[in-house]
């Protein structure tokens, strides 16, 4: 075919219109090995800590101005509420501050939109920073670290950092001990925090040997990245490690917090509450994205790496556990499986209220809790409270990500656990990383999130019926 002029135009303009079209490719972004793997230490462990202890005014003192920026920190029980074991009393009231100018009727008129481009979701409903995110690691409440010292002269807390939350908005300590193997025994504890030192009288005539010795398992210290015997440590003196029940004290949950293993870099990673281990055998999702299957994969796995921040490399030059899946995990979670919600005397065997037994107010509240509250499309009732699925809230819809708080950065939540509500009110603080510290700040959040509208008296209903289960 002849190529004219009027083809050799029209060529040329096909081929600037391609290159025109063409999309710039960013190079790629530097990569720092140190971003997924732990970093060893570059300088000597008494030169690290001197350091740390100089900088740790500073570090609790920015945590401390942000949880008082972002929340009402005051002791205002509600009256006649305890925890299941009498001892501690539930803290009540919304805890998360308003901006400036907001109600929170007028904050849920607005759309998702709005909010984040006015910038006016409260900082309290933001991811919760660790109180040294750079560095993360296990964070003990002092009551816990007190009683391990006094039991077992075993040591855990750090020369860096403290537990930051006033400890009014933690469990209930020691929380009481429920079994489903023998629930006429009620409180098996019988008040004390079950350690290596003092479990076995507690519990013999009333376990199997399988279960003691899973128990055993379970009180035993193992080394963990922060406890350990190596340069790297934040204790001051070399340390046998951490067990499982030094976070999940009694088989619950005292607030102790870190960073999840499962997710870098570093800023990116979130703060992850302790949950309780009480009704595991109703529960098939596990880990802090959920990413195990069974509690024995769960056991496992926190041996192996989970306790080295998701570490297998560095686990190895500080003593990795590899517990035997026949003859230690299926033990240690056997003994996990039989630990009880405690007794919940307003709810009949299907999870929902006895209407003699319960209030107006209680049962108002289980019927929004059952329909325009949304509730129980996840938390359903007759699977203890919860669907053993992950769902994402999508809250990045009401905020900028990218900002960095306090050394993490904001980004989406992504998927997170439906958590069972059976015993709730002994679990604060709530969400995944703590960040709410009550459950009317909870009730707050999903009215928000889920755009909800729900009216004042229905809050207080809602709320109401939550303190039932």
């Amino acid at each position: 075919m002849k190529i004219t002029r009027f083809h050799a135009v029209w060529i040329s303009l096909l081929a600037a219109t391609a290159m025109a079209e063409e999309p710039v490719i960013a190079p790629p972004p530097a990569v720092d090995p140190a971003d997924s793997y732990r970093p060893l230490p570059t300088q000597p462990f008494e030169t690290v800590k001197r350091k740390d202890e100089a900088d740790k005014p500073g570090v609790m003192q920015r945590q401390r101005a942000l949880l008082e920026a972002r929340y009402d920190l005051a002791d205002r029980p509600i009256a006649g509420v305890m925890m299941s074991g009498g001892r501690k009393a539930v803290q009540g009231g919304v805890r998360v501050k308003l901006k400036d100018g907001q109600t929170w009727d007028s904050l849920s008129q607005l759309t998702p939109d709005a909010i984040r481009d006015r910038q006016l979701l409260p900082e309290g409903f933001k991811p919760l920073p660790h109180v040294k995110h750079a560095v993360g690691g296990q964070v003990f409440l002092q009551q816990q670290i007190d009683e391990i010292l006094r039991q077992e002269k075993r040591d855990l807390r750090r020369f860096d950092v403290d537990f930051d939350l006033p400890e009014r908005f933690t469990p209930e300590f020691p929380a009481p001990i429920f079994l489903t193997t023998r629930p006429d025994l009620g409180d098996i504890s019988r008040g004390q925090l079950l350690t290596i030192k003092n479990y076995y009288p507690l519990v013999v005539g009333v376990l199997t040997p399988v279960q003691i010795e899973g128990l055993r398992l379970l009180l035993t210290p193992f080394p963990q990245e922060e406890f350990n015997q190596t340069e790297d440590r934040k204790s001051a003196e070399q340390s046998l490690g951490v067990t499982c029940l030094d976070c999940h004290a009694n088989f619950h949950t005292n607030a102790t917090f870190h960073l999840t293993p499962d997710v870098r870099p570093q800023n990116a990673r979130f703060r992850l509450d302790t949950v309780s281990l009480r009704g595991m055998f109703a529960q098939q999702l596990h880990g802090s994205k959920r990413s195990l299957r069974s509690i024995e994969d769960f056991t496992e796995f926190e041996q192996r790496t989970a306790y080295f921040n998701g570490d297998h490399v560095s686990a190895q030059r500080k003593g990795v556990h590899l517990p035997d899946r026949a003859s230690q995990v299926a033990m240690m979670a056997q003994m996990q499986n039989i630990i009880d919600f405690p007794p919940a005397p307003k709810l009949d065997p299907t999870g929902r209220l006895d209407k003699a037994k319960a209030s107006e107010s209680e049962l108002a509240g289980e019927a929004l809790f059952l329909g325009k509250a949304r509730c129980a499309e996840c938390h359903v009732p007759v699977m203890a409270f919860t669907d053993n699925a992950m769902h994402d809230l999508k809250l990045e819809r009401f905020y900028r990500t990218g900002e960095v708080i306090n050394g993490q950065k904001m980004i989406p939540d992504g998927p997170i656990k439906t958590f069972t509500l059976r015993g709730i009110k002994d679990s604060p603080p709530y969400l995944h990383d703590g960040r709410l510290l009550t459950l009317d700040d909870t009730v707050e959040f999903f009215n928000l999130v889920l755009q909800l509208k729900l009216t004042d008296a229905e809050k207080k209903n809602l709320h109401a019926y939550l303190l039932t289960l």
